[in-house]
């Protein structure tokens, strides 16, 4: 594998579809605490058609965001706004520190949001809240556990990460959380 002078920074955005940009609003913004902070409304010539859509961004601390795309017309908003997976191994994780997943958590508890909409698994190396947006798209708020991110433990599973790989793809399917 050839290397590159530098990787990338960071995340600039990762960009859904929504049928409902208002509701995705009040979620990543007043529940989330995500604020928006850029809406494009645009109309461009996109693979044979002219598109109108507005396209929003939900800054996370980083400066990079959630974006999402809502079409003007319905035809537009099913070829690029398929519907989200139902399933809880097709999300996207952010990391949160203790405090913000409790805030997250008690805010979507008081909008009504619970189980299996909401859910909390402790992984053992992180502790994960899972919650539906309005979209369908499962966003899981990640704490990681302090012992977890020791630099000695984060080193070493990094040095083993191909040697894991290896052992899975053979077969050797044991294993390796050692914080359960």
């Amino acid at each position: 594998m050839s290397t590159q002078a530098k990787l990338p920074g960071r995340l600039h955005h990762t960009a859904y579809v929504t049928r409902d940009l208002e509701a995705t609003r009040k979620f990543y913004e007043e529940l989330v605490g995500l604020p928006l902070v850029a809406t494009w409304c645009e109309s461009d010539e996109l693979f044979g058609a002219v598109r109108t859509y507005c396209h929003t961004f939900f800054e996370l601390a980083d400066g990079s965001a959630l974006a999402f795309f809502q079409f003007e017309k319905q035809e537009d908003q099913e070829l690029f706004g398929p519907q989200m997976p139902d399933s809880p191994f097709h999300h996207i994780a952010l990391d949160v520190t203790l405090e913000t997943q409790r805030g997250i958590e008690e805010r979507l508890r008081a909008a009504g949001y619970t189980e299996p909409g909401m859910y909390v698994l402790e992984h053992g190396y992180c502790r994960s809240l899972y919650v539906k947006d309005p979209n369908g798209m499962i966003v899981e708020f990640t704490y990681d556990s302090p012992d977890a991110v020791k630099p000695e433990l984060v080193q070493a599973r990094r040095a083993r990460a191909h040697q894991e790989l290896a052992r899975w793809l053979a077969g050797d399917r044991a294993s390796n959380n050692v914080f359960r």
